[in-house]
C-alpha cells in the first residue's frame, strides 16, 4: 500500500509542475461613472477564457484581475474592458 501511494505521487508531480501559477494585474479603468459601471466591467472580465477571480474597485476606478498567463495576456484583459466601453490600461 505505501509503495503504491509512493507510485502515484511520483507519477502526479510532472502535472503540478505544468499547472500555471496565477498571474494579477491592475487595470486603471476609465468611463466608470456610475453604481452599474462595475458591474459591467466585471462581467466583461470574467468572460475571458483563463481569468478566475475579478475585483473592481469603483472609488479607485481599478479591476484587479487573477488570471492564468498560459491562456491570456493582460492586453487580453485590456481589450475585454475597452470593447465593453471602459478602456483600461495595465497600472504600473
Amino acid at each position: 500500500m505505501r509503495n503504491l501511494l509512493a507510485a502515484a505521487l511520483v507519477t502526479l508531480m510532472p502535472l503540478a509542475a505544468l499547472a500555471a501559477t496565477p498571474q494579477t494585474a491592475v487595470l486603471d479603468i476609465q468611463n466608470m461613472t456610475c453604481e452599474l459601471c462595475p458591474v459591467t466591467v466585471k462581467k466583461s472580465l470574467e468572460k475571458v477564457a483563463g481569468v478566475s477571480q475579478a475585483r473592481i474597485d469603483f472609488a479607485k476606478k481599478t479591476a484587479t484581475v487573477t488570471f492564468d498567463a498560459d491562456k491570456i495576456s493582460a492586453t487580453a484583459l485590456t481589450k475585454a474592458t475597452t470593447d465593453a466601453g471602459y478602456p483600461s490600461t495595465v497600472h504600473k
